[in-house]
């Protein structure tokens, strides 16, 4: 796989991660300690892939590597409201393992990326 294929299939994953996390907020509880929840997670979650997207149109080695680092602090972000919701039990915890999971995985991802520039 080229680097290229590599950075459109992540920025694909990064979509539909972001995609994921914004259909489990719609289903929190309509509560006020779940709105801050909702909206810390909605903004994480779906800055993952937009600042990867920005380090792909990058201008500079720099750039790149300052928006992957940003990445990966939100991939970073969003496990860890994820972990929270998880613990209030507030949906169902198969879902949030799922995500979970691809929060983790995306984190390493990055993390990787980031130890190699």
């Amino acid at each position: 796989m080229t680097n290229k294929e590599f950075a459109e299939k992540l920025e694909k994953r990064t979509i539909k991660f972001a995609i994921e996390i914004i259909n489990l907020s719609v289903s929190l509880p309509n509560t006020t300690e779940a709105f801050v929840l909702r909206n810390q997670l909605t903004k994480s979650g779906t800055s993952v892939g937009a600042n990867y997207r920005e380090a792909n149109r990058s201008r500079s080695k720099k750039d790149f590597k300052n928006k992957i680092k940003i990445s990966l602090g939100e991939a970073s972000e969003a496990d860890y409201w994820l972990e929270i919701i998880e613990k209030m039990n507030w949906i169902n915890n198969n879902k949030i393992n799922e995500l979970r999971k691809e929060a983790k995985e995306l984190l390493a991802i990055f993390t990787s990326i980031a130890s190699k520039l």
